[in-house]
């Protein structure tokens, strides 16, 4: 039998995780390589989210299913979150845990949205929010951003896509975003919720906040869409902030009416979030947990300055913010065309390990290119020396 792919199994692949196989296999065969292609932290899951779970199977807890939408203990520790960052008396009811962030925006973009629904995101942005959308029947409309939009969508820009392709069911953000660093301050995010509620004759669109970055900012704190609307869909997670990428563990807050369909909808595709991450989890939102966590903050903010510098001495242009998360997206020097090519040889003949712009942005990526600065600053230092070795190499050639 011949078996035929449906145009929903026709997914693009992550580059970046293309990059990292490749990384791998140099590892393999005795290269040192510095990572710099994917935004995992060095560090892993704190101490506290470990000893969570060595005391749960000492004292015999049976890890099994739990509810669809996660433990009451870690549910009611999330909502607590809400209160310590951002003053916000959150409803735990409202919390759906999740198998990782990318669970909830399966879950989210099923409930809101009919097959064929029209989806705004930021173009540079995360590539598998579009590719989850494509694989739902979606349609991931792009909204072109860039330094004099701060890398963030307007109502303008939304308007004019719009007005080109139609009206928007949803609009999707993040703040702080992947690969910019880019923030939403408390005007842009209003600004976006209150353009939404007009939308559509009145009836409204839908807005999905990705705040997976929160706490990773570099200035000002990251608000909250929560703080300005109770209609929104949040959506975080706890592998970036508390590094705990392979646990698979995340969460979304919802408006009351979608708790139920929430909770449907993860009982019949995942059962639940994994209950021993779950118990980490409450571990790694301990006070003990937290402060690990802060005490790492410091090595981020130097390695952000460093790749910055570097960028910028070495002739990148349209540098993104970095106002918040782990990474620096820029436009490569002037003389260098194909940031796929670029990335290649860095990986292959200085060893760092990149991402090509095109995972972020089909159309415009093809001369840009992603840093993660998520690793120690020793590693990031080192990165930053090779890259400054290899652009230098090749202009003395040109």
């Amino acid at each position: 039998m011949t078996l035929k792919l449906s145009m929903r199994g026709e997914t693009p692949p992550f580059r970046a995780m293309d990059v990292l196989a490749d990384a791998a296999r140099l590892q393999a065969a005795g290269a040192d390589v510095v990572h710099m292609e994917v935004g995992e932290p060095a560090l892993g899951a704190p101490r506290a989210a470990l000893e969570a779970l060595r005391a749960a199977t000492a004292a015999g807890e049976k890890l099994g299913y739990t509810s669809g939408l996660g433990t009451a203990a870690l549910r009611d520790a999330i909502a607590k979150l809400y209160q310590r960052r951002h003053g916000l008396d959150l409803d735990p009811g409202r919390v759906v845990v999740t198998a990782g962030s990318s669970a909830a925006f399966a879950m989210v973009f099923l409930a809101l949205f009919e097959a064929g629904g029209r989806v705004g995101l930021a173009d540079p942005g995360y590539p598998a929010y579009r590719n989850i959308m494509s694989a739902l029947s979606l349609q991931a409309v792009r909204i072109a951003t860039g330094p004099d939009t701060h890398f963030q969508p307007t109502p303008a820009l939304i308007a004019a896509v719009e007005a080109e392709g139609g009206a928007l069911d949803g609009l999707l953000v993040a703040s702080p975003a992947n690969p910019t660093g880019a923030m939403l301050d408390r005007a842009a995010l209003s600004a976006l919720i209150e353009d939404g509620r007009a939308a559509r004759g009145g009836r409204g669109r839908v807005l999905i906040v990705d705040e997976i970055y929160h706490g990773l900012t570099w200035g000002l704190p990251a608000v909250s869409a929560l703080e300005l609307d109770d209609d929104v869909i949040v959506v975080n997670s706890f592998s970036k902030y508390w590094g705990m990428t392979g646990w698979r563990i995340g969460w979304m807050v919802v408006p009351e009416p979608l708790v139920r369909p929430m909770q449907n909808l993860a009982q019949n595709m995942f059962i639940c979030a994994p209950h021993p991450s779950q118990v980490a989890a409450i571990g790694a939102l301990s006070d003990a947990g937290e402060a690990e966590v802060v005490a790492e903050l410091a090595a981020y903010r130097e390695n952000r300055s460093a790749i910055l510098a570097t960028l910028t001495a070495l002739g990148f242009r349209d540098v993104a913010p970095a106002d918040g998360a782990f990474y620096a997206y820029a436009t490569l020097p002037e003389g260098f065309d194909d940031s796929t090519t670029f990335c290649r040889r860095l990986l292959q003949e200085h060893h760092v390990a990149a991402t090509p712009g095109l995972d972020f942005d089909p159309v415009r990526g093809g001369r840009t290119v992603r840093f993660s600065y998520a690793q120690s600053p020793e590693r990031i230092i080192e990165g930053c020396r090779r890259l400054t070795a290899m652009v230098e190499a090749l202009r003395g050639a040109a």
